[in-house]
């Protein structure tokens, strides 16, 4: 079932007299932080103890209202590092838009959103999540009844502005998640449009796993005195992922990966093609091998793709095949593999996919097939993380 517009992630609803109304004061540890207790609360609802190095970072320089540039990769915990703040600085008195968060695709807003809702639950803050694919009269009617905070992708709040049925003009906080992510897809027009509509006086917070010179320009323009926080280096994998490859040719993949699946140990894993139409035949493919397998990508109606990644996280499917545009958003803590059964085209993407797993600190494994048309771009790869960091598989098709 999609997400719906400014209704909480599911979970019971806080009883009036737990919600607290107004700006919070910050009185409770957690971790080398301070946070109010209703956060506290929601923290601990959620089964968070300890802040993750990217918050213990970014959340103090956010809470003192500072723009910030977090450069981090997925899996570090960066949703919380500015929904902490956004759950403690906005007034849920005051029944306008105060936040807005602009992120590539339309998984990741509804992972977002979920997110921010547990941690804003005992503060009284409405949110809306508004992303193409789903009926938009929904999205209007949660915004006609007052939301503090829109969750959602460039082009549909593009699309709220043009119909009047979503104004920026005293936003507080405006947060560019996967900044890259979203240049790389063709937003950056709307995500400079989109700022150029809030209030000056705001406050920006830029997240995003590499700084390209775009990134850098739109910094410079919107940003200021930003501070700066790294959790890891640029393009660095997680250390906690085992990576591993094999040598394969284009051919006999498929049996490749049905010997991988037999052989080696996972709870679920991910597995990238490149393609919307190599997703499809490869579902096929694997399904007909008796696995419990399902794919998604972009072509796939908006219900779908939901209903895929709701099995995906309930423990139904134990394998998903997926497109890099789809995988955005994707959350698991369970994945413990991933496999690239398409080699990326280059290192960020490499990076991108393989911390998928090893989640949260979480060990995980990251497997690549590398065909006789992938030697350049492997070699690049390897370059990048060093021969000392992968380990070779031999299949027993070569042996």
């Amino acid at each position: 079932m999609p997400v719906p517009a400014a209704e909480p992630a599911p979970h019971p609803e806080p009883s009036p007299d737990t919600i607290v109304a107004g700006p919070a004061p910050r009185t409770v540890p957690f971790g080398a932080l301070l946070v109010s207790a209703p956060v506290a609360r929601a923290l601990a609802d959620m089964g968070y103890t300890t802040p993750t190095p990217i918050q213990t970072e970014a959340v103090p320089h956010i809470l003192n209202k500072s723009d910030v540039v977090a450069q981090a990769q997925t899996g570090t915990g960066k949703t919380s590092a500015f929904g902490i703040p956004l759950a403690e600085l906005l007034d849920s008195r005051d029944r306008f838009v105060q936040a807005i968060v602009l992120v590539p695709t339309r998984e990741l807003a509804q992972q977002v959103f979920a997110e921010i809702s547990l941690i804003a639950r005992y503060r009284g803050l409405r949110l809306a999540c508004v992303y193409g694919g789903q009926p938009i009269k929904g999205q209007i009617d949660a915004l006609e009844r007052g939301v503090h905070i829109i969750v959602g992708t460039p082009g549909r709040i593009m699309d709220h502005m043009e119909r009047g049925t979503l104004r920026l003009d005293r936003v507080r906080i405006a947060v560019l998640d996967e900044a890259d992510q979203m240049l790389d897809i063709g937003f950056f027009p709307a995500m400079r449009h989109i700022l150029r509509a809030t209030p000056r006086s705001r406050q920006t917070i830029l997240l995003s796993a590499t700084i390209p010179t775009p990134i850098k320009r739109l910094i410079y323009a919107f940003l200021r005195d930003p501070q700066t926080v790294r959790a890891g280096a640029e393009s660095a994998p997680v250390a906690e992922v085992r990576q591993m490859y094999c040598e394969v040719a284009e051919r006999d993949k498929l049996h490749g990966l049905l010997e991988i699946l037999h052989t080696h140990e996972y709870d679920q894993a991910l597995i990238f093609r490149r393609t919307q139409e190599g997703v499809e035949w490869l579902v096929r493919q694997v399904a007909r091998a008796g696995h419990a397998v399902d794919g998604i990508h972009g072509a796939l109606p908006q219900s779908q793709r939901n209903q895929v990644m709701q099995d995906f996280r309930d423990g139904k499917l134990k394998l998903l095949v997926a497109t890099n545009l789809a995988a955005r958003g994707i959350d698991v803590s369970a994945i413990s593999n991933v496999i690239n059964y398409d080699i990326p085209e280059n290192v960020e993407e490499y990076v991108h996919r393989i911390g998928r797993t090893a989640r949260m600190g979480r060990p995980g494994t990251a497997i690549t097939f590398v065909a006789e048309w992938d030697t350049e771009a492997w070699d690049a790869i390897k370059a990048h993380v060093g021969e000392a960091a992968l380990e070779h598989i031999n299949l027993s098709l070569y042996r």
